[in-house]
């Protein structure tokens, strides 16, 4: 949507070898996954199981601040590797080949109030099939804020600054919500739908089960240490929502990120779909253990391009994606976590207000007899 297209130097016939090209490059990944891979995400799983037990266990001391201090830590840490590394990916499918019930998409359930299946229908199927098309991709500002200047703007809008934060500290009952799609739900007539009732109350039963762990049954084992555990639980939770918040931030509204209108997606070619998750992504560059905490949503443009290729394939894969970016001329949008955050919540801001009018230039020969 923006005035200039900044894929309009190629032609159909480059598209649809773009596309080519990349399909071979996930071919060959696809031939050479084995039991290396494997070997990563049960390591990665065992080492979050035990960070968090360790973790849980420091807490039950945590009337002591030094306990408190090194269990919040750990505990967010785990919850963290849970949510990105573990849960995103698995239920994406990026492990379902492996064919192991206990790593399987259709059997993982995550440390998160959202129910998994309802998760994998509006992030996999919807957000990743739709990405940044306005209107149809439902991650794109969530429903509560404006992401693009010809979108109309309405007051509600100057408050999208507050409604962003909030929603980072409480991020994973926003994603529910948004899971749940109660913007659209809530009317009268909607809200009796026996399946909306339905995916609703697992809502409820997920959230439940959630609090209990967290609010009551781990707080209580700590005995005398019950308030600051509770206290260090929040915390962790806190920690990992504005994390993950940041992170999703960055793969599709840092500046010069594209978005799309509707009609630009009818009749879309394969070439066409992977060009527009190329331009509708940006990554994080960083360290490894930055990649790591990220779930390897760093390589965000890479994951959108090929969301259920296992997450620790994405570095080598970014080398010639990035290549290609070059050869055909595209901006790989890309850079540093404060600077991708910058960007992100800048152009939060700059949308909260209306356009500003074009500026009419004056004439030449009017500003000379102005001058004179």
């Amino acid at each position: 949507m923006t005035a200039i297209d900044p894929t309009a130097h190629l032609t159909a016939e480059q598209i649809e070898e773009l596309g080519r090209e990349l399909d071979a490059i996930r071919d060959e990944v696809i031939a050479d996954r084995g039991e290396k891979d494997a070997a990563y995400i049960r390591k990665v799983i065992s080492a979050q199981r035990k960070l968090e037990l360790v973790s849980r266990g420091v807490l039950l001391f945590s009337i002591f601040p030094p306990a408190w201090l090194i269990g919040t830590a750990g505990l967010s840490v785990a919850k963290i590797m849970d949510n990105m590394e573990i849960g995103h990916n698995i239920l994406h499918g990026q492990w379902d080949w492996m064919r192991d019930p206990k790593i399987h998409s259709t059997t993982w359930e995550w440390d998160h109030v959202s129910p998994s299946d309802q998760w994998k229908h509006s992030h996999n199927e919807l957000h990743h099939t739709y990405t940044n098309v306005i209107g149809k991709d439902n991650d794109l500002g969530y429903g509560i804020m404006r992401v693009d200047e010809d979108q109309r703007w309405h007051p509600f809008h100057l408050g999208q600054p507050l409604w962003n934060f909030i929603n980072a500290c409480f991020f994973e009952y926003g994603i529910a919500a948004y899971d749940l799609e109660l913007g659209k739900n809530l009317n009268k007539r909607r809200r009796k739908n026996p399946e909306f009732r339905a995916r609703a109350k697992a809502v409820g039963r997920k959230i439940r089960k959630q609090v209990l762990k967290d609010y009551v049954i781990h707080p209580l084992l700590s005995g005398p240490s019950f308030l600051p555990t509770l206290a260090a639980t929040f915390t962790a939770n806190l920690v990992r929502n504005i994390w993950t918040h940041s992170v999703i931030m960055c793969g599709h509204f840092p500046e010069g990120v594209q978005v799309f209108e509707r009609r630009s997606i009818k009749g879309e070619t394969r070439g066409q779909w992977y060009l527009r998750q190329m331009m509708g992504s940006a990554n994080i560059s960083g360290s490894s253990a930055m990649h790591f905490m990220t779930g390897n949503l760093s390589h965000q443009i890479e994951h959108h391009l090929f969301p259920d290729l296992p997450s620790n394939r994405y570095a080598e894969v970014a080398v010639k994606v990035r290549a290609l970016f070059e050869k055909y001329e595209l901006e790989y949008v890309t850079g540093p976590l404060p600077k991708q955050v910058f960007s992100a919540w800048h152009k939060v801001f700059r949308l909260s207000l209306p356009n500003k009018k074009p500026k009419v230039e004056t004439p030449v020969r009017e500003q000379e007899l102005v001058a004179a």
